[in-house]
């Protein structure tokens, strides 16, 4: 048995059975183990921040890493953008780096880098095999490290010799250390504060914001008067009718005061400490007041569900219903973010994912799917432009995989489309259940916004870096010729009968709906 092939009986030991994959030279025995072992389902992206992405979105749908295949430093620096999404959002990922063979990287050739200094800025595991009999081992631990909570990107660097000599071995899967709970101590501090205290606010992040953690966070709240806010980039929020919907911070810092406005503490459920995205002259770092304390039930590695569902045991909370909520009607008439959300609620697809990467225009669309068919919310979580259509790629992957006939929605900006739009090509490929809604405004309207919010007045040269006309783009050319069926939309009632009968479909459709 060589490396390649204990890497990959080694990974389907430890559950992880599919590989986004874009790969070279130095991954071929690679790709020639994948082809002689079944039980791996592979995909091709055409470009590495489509594999890392769609390797982002499987993991937050499937609870479980996929690995991606990567073509040396470069190749993993091409995928380097969603690599920093997917760490920020606490994404389990195993990549899979090709690199020089152990005895012809240091006559420096040209795809020679500094692999390992690359990946460790996304990376919460790095590790370099040595030799055939070190992958199995090295693979086990990467693929534990990735699964230990809160979730990591776990990066494994193989030259090329390790993969085709002999003397691999394959390795069994890790135990996994279980995730930290609050003590009873926390608990019951916790329990005080919320008795005692007003003008608090529950924050939650990560595994919080699953249904039923998030009914036992109203439960506390309903119980003590305290508020529920959700941080404002999630990895995944389970939402909808029949469902709590919770608040999520704005990202304008302005509008994050308000939000926060008379809080006098602020305790923490998976979330970080909360900080604006960007410093603005003369405007404050954080949302929350200065004089607010802040406090930590559970920390983003913790057990979330446990530790709410504790707290609201020892304050006696009783479970309370979500509000009943009728889902609006098809808006109609001339497009404009409030009346394309009122649709979207309407005509969202029971079980739906949702991958939102509208940015500005979609700025009323998470309010207004309150109402909608229960879904889940997926987010680019990191800032980095370009994970949405990936996301999306990735979450149908599971839907596919799962035979669960869940349709993802993928609400996408047009300048951020342009960042990853090869997705297209393997949704085609691979007939994914995917209807990917373009906001066409021609326009990087956000920076149009941050120019603003520091102060400065654009002149033609700026204006021309943030315009994405002259010439336009068509997405419904470019879909067609990745494979992808589209049409354009120029007023809410198109859009409409666009999207309902893209999501009666199957495989993937494109609205490109003028802004």
């Amino acid at each position: 048995m060589n490396g390649a092939e204990s890497l990959v009986h080694t990974l389907l030991e430890c559950g992880v059975d599919t590989c986004f994959a874009n790969p070279g030279t130095s991954e071929m025995h690679f790709v020639a183990a994948l082809d002689r072992i079944p039980g791996m389902r592979c995909v091709l992206g055409l470009f590495e921040g489509v594999v890392t992405g769609a390797a982002d979105g499987y993991a937050r749908m499937a609870g479980k890493p996929a690995a991606t295949l990567l073509h040396c430093g470069p190749g993993l620096a091409n995928g380097l953008a969603n690599l920093h999404n997917g760490k920020r959002g606490r994404t389990m990922m195993v990549n899979c780096v090709g690199d020089q063979a152990t005895y012809h990287r240091p006559l420096d050739p040209p795809l020679a880098a500094d692999t390992e200094g690359w990946a460790r800025g996304v990376s919460g595991f790095v590790r370099t095999a040595k030799d055939a009999a070190d992958v199995g081992g090295a693979a086990a631990a990467a693929v534990a490290a990735a699964q230990t909570s809160p979730g990591h990107i776990a990066t494994l660097i193989l030259p090329s010799d390790t993969c085709w000599r002999d003397g691999g071995i394959v390795a069994e899967k890790r135990p996994l250390p279980p995730a930290p709970r609050a003590t009873k101590e926390t608990i019951a501090e916790m329990a005080r504060l919320l008795r005692n205290e007003k003008d608090v606010v529950l924050l939650l992040g990560g595994n919080a914001l699953r249904q039923q953690a998030v009914a036992d966070a109203h439960a506390i709240a309903a119980a003590t008067g305290c508020r529920v806010l959700a941080e404002n980039f999630c990895q995944r929020i389970e939402r909808g009718a029949g469902r709590f919907s919770v608040t999520r911070v704005p990202y304008s810092i302005d509008h994050a005061l308000e939000v926060y406005a008379g809080a006098k503490h602020v305790v923490r459920v998976g979330a970080v400490h909360p900080v604006i995205f960007f410093a603005y002259p003369g405007k404050p770092q954080t949302p929350v007041p200065k004089e607010a304390r802040q406090h930590v039930l559970s920390l983003p590695e913790g057990d979330q569900p446990h530790d709410l569902a504790a707290l609201a045991a020892e304050l006696g909370a009783k479970s309370v219903s979500p509000p009943k909520t009728e889902r609006p009607k098809p808006a109609s008439g001339a497009v404009a973010s409030a009346p394309i959300a009122q649709s979207l609620a309407a005509l969202l697809p029971d079980d739906g994912i949702v991958v939102d990467e509208s940015i500005t225009f979609g700025r009323a669309f998470y309010p207004a799917l309150a109402t909608a068919a229960t879904h889940d919310f997926l987010q680019v979580t990191g800032g980095a432009i370009g994970g949405g259509m990936p996301l999306a790629t990735g979450a149908a992957i599971y839907a596919q995989i799962s035979a669960s006939g869940r349709r993802v929605i993928n609400l996408e900006a047009d300048g951020s489309a342009m960042y990853t739009i090869q997705s297209l090509w393997t949704q085609a490929r691979e007939k994914l259940d995917i209807t990917t809604v373009i906001f066409s405004n021609r326009k990087y309207a956000i920076l149009l916004g941050e120019y603003s919010a520091v102060g400065a007045n654009p002149g033609r040269t700026a204006l021309d870096m943030l315009d994405l006309g002259n010439p336009d783009l068509d997405f419904v050319k470019i879909a067609a010729g990745m494979g992808v069926e589209g049409a354009r939309a120029t007023s809410v009632d198109e859009f409409n009968d666009l999207f309902a009968m893209a999501n009666r479909r199957k495989g993937p459709f494109l609205i490109d709906l003028a802004c």
